[in-house]
């Protein structure tokens, strides 16, 4: 096996790599999305079956190892929803219900219309991140209609304050489909009276206008119904395993969803296409593979909120901490006009081999962002270095071009989550660069002897996070013990990484102590960076903040007249900061003791 080095984050097999890449083709791929174009996948449907068949039978001509596991979730399918105004000059309007939200079962419901407007915090631009703002509102027992879509939070601002239904207006002509739920995955014992307990309703621009007309004149009444079919169902989650040669037990897992809204081609039929192409040519070229490739398609995701990798990583948790040494996110290669991998959200760690991978392959410099909590990173609490939440995708010049406002995947086409997501939302030779890029990615990290991830990029996000802190905080609430920790562990790490094995054998014993650190700083960093729930469990689908268990401090200047709410406060900072300096340490640990081995 070559082992030419260039770097530590950089490394690459420069001729194995090009005849990986050469081998890459799209003879497959592009006729499996064309199937996958006329066929409706809901999670846990007899359609999403007819999808899992295809890409089935291709492993099988393969000789790809594979099983189908059969998980018990919790899945709602979105049915159907009316919406009109009463009286005699009653109007009907176009409308959607939204997975995971009450159901009426078809019966109407009546109640006066009153619109809310947006509470926006400062810097917010996204469609997603924005509050409703009650103030001087009484909505008890009545019908709300607000701007933007139908994002969880604004659904709990809306039950909160008492309404019967929340009526959420699309920012275009479309009606995107979503899903309301805080939970993630399937419910347990923590999460499940989370459970939305609101009838949802999305409308367009338009028509959405002329409702907010009504609910700000008063005196409207409305009518709706909606039907949304929630219950347990069996979905399936097909894994593909491609054995590596000298350290099998050590794995990579890439992954993406099977299941779809409407057709779903930009989202997510070219991200399974791109999966089966790159599980063709790694079977092909499996004896020169050092780990293992583990290659999951889920579902669950559109109508279960990430119900089927969060099953993956409570059954095989275990597992997972103890072998996986990244998980990699596939959904929406390959779509028309994607000339930027500028929304390419990943952990910091891993941003130098982002740029070296996307770079040399595809000649186009990213500008990957922190992970938020979507896109199935189901793995945040075992704390595994995570890269590749979406894909290519417009520039902002393009879109603005466009007149595109937002959306969550297909390349920032408009047509995501629409019944329009079709094939001509795909690009065949964008398809073929994001295939390629992916396989250069995946063939770094399964074969390098150094793993590639650079936890000073996380130090670094903490020293800015934590002076952030410190400056909002004041004298209230010191964390100089935190940033003392940091540089502590900052130090270890400039050392531990000064010897990195680059370019010797994945097996040797200097790798395995090398790579063995590298995932024990994931496992501490990850977790106190991305999660407050105790590990092996699953925080609410809701903005998880960087080090979340200090964010609290950036209330502290609005409450400073409330002596009780800043002692709550301070004493939860304190629990918060023993936390990150525990898991500081413990990662210190890991690196000095791989130093000495």
């Amino acid at each position: 096996m070559s082992t030419t080095a260039t770097s530590f984050t950089g490394w690459s097999q420069p001729e194995l790599e090009a005849s990986i890449l050469e081998q890459i083709n799209t003879d497959v791929a592009w006729p499996v999305i064309e199937q996958f174009s006329k066929i409706v996948r809901l999670s846990g449907s007899d359609e999403e079956r007819k999808a899992l068949e295809i890409l089935t039978s291709h492993l099988d001509s393969w000789g790809v190892s594979y099983t189908v596991h059969e998980p018990e979730c919790f899945i709602s399918w979105p049915i159907a929803a009316t919406l009109r105004t009463t009286g005699a000059n009653g109007k009907s309007f176009r409308a959607k219900t939204t997975s995971m939200s009450k159901n009426t079962d078809g019966v109407e419901l009546e109640a006066e219309l009153v619109y809310v407007p947006p509470r926006i915090p400062e810097n917010t631009t996204d469609d997603w991140s924005f509050g409703l703002d009650f103030t001087g509102l009484d909505v008890e027992g009545k019908i709300v209609i607000a701007d933007g879509m139908s994002a969880p939070g604004r659904v709990i601002d809306v039950m909160k304050a008492g309404a019967i239904a929340g009526i959420f207006v699309n920012p275009g002509e479309a009606i995107h489909e979503s899903i309301v739920t805080t939970i993630w995955g399937t419910p347990d014992l923590d999460s499940y009276e989370r459970q939305p307990d609101l009838p949802v309703l999305g409308v367009n621009r338009r028509d959405g206008d002329e409702l907010i007309a009504l609910g700000k004149a008063g005196g409207t009444t409305v009518a709706f119904s909606t039907t949304v079919d929630t219950r347990w169902r069996t979905i399936p989650v097909l894994e593909a395993v491609i054995e590596g040669t000298s350290v099998p037990d050590e794995f990579v897992l890439l992954h993406g969803h099977l299941d779809s809204w409407h057709e779903g081609v930009g989202d997510n039929a070219t991200g399974d296409a791109t999966m089966l192409e790159l599980a063709r040519v790694f079977q092909a070229n499996r004896d020169k593979l050092a780990r293992t490739i583990k290659i999951a398609w889920w579902s669950g995701h559109s109508h279960g909120r990430y119900a089927g990798s969060t099953w993956y990583a409570d059954a095989f948790g275990i597992d997972l901490a103890r072998h996986c040494v990244a998980q990699v996110n596939c959904d929406s290669p390959g779509c028309r006009w994607a000339n930027t991998y500028n929304e390419l959200t990943a952990m910091p760690e891993t941003w130098p081999f982002i740029d070296a991978a996307i770079r040399e392959t595809t000649g186009i410099t990213p500008a990957p962002e922190r992970a938020v909590r979507a896109g199935d990173y189901s793995f945040n609490q075992i704390g595994i270095s995570s890269f590749y939440m979406l894909s290519s995708t417009m520039s902002q010049e393009l879109r603005d071009e466009k007149g595109y406002y937002g959306v969550g995947g297909c390349g920032a086409n408009i047509e995501w989550h629409t019944e329009d997501d079709l094939m001509h939302v795909a690009d065949r030779d964008i398809l073929l660069r994001d295939m390629q890029m992916y396989a250069a990615s995946i063939l770094r990290v399964a074969n390098a002897g150094a793993l590639q991830f650079d936890f000073r990029q996380v130090t670094a996000e903490f020293k800015a996070t934590l002076s952030k802190y410190q400056q909002a905080a004041g004298s209230a609430f010191d964390f100089g013990p935190a940033v003392t920790a940091v540089d502590d562990l900052d130090a270890a790490l400039a050392t531990f990484y000064a010897s990195a094995p680059v370019g010797a054998d994945p097996a040797s014993p200097e790798a395995r102590a090398f790579n063995k650190a590298q995932r024990m700083l994931a496992r501490q960093l990850v977790q106190v960076n991305y999660s407050r729930e105790l590990p092996f469990h699953h925080d609410p689908a809701m903005d998880i903040p960087a080090l979340p268990d200090l964010a609290p401090a950036l209330t502290l200047p609005r409450i400073s007249d409330d002596e009780h709410l800043v002692g709550v406060t301070k004493a939860s900072l304190l629990r918060g900061q023993n936390r990150l300096i525990w898991a500081l340490d413990l990662a210190k640990e890991a690196v000095e003791g791989a130093a000495t081995n």
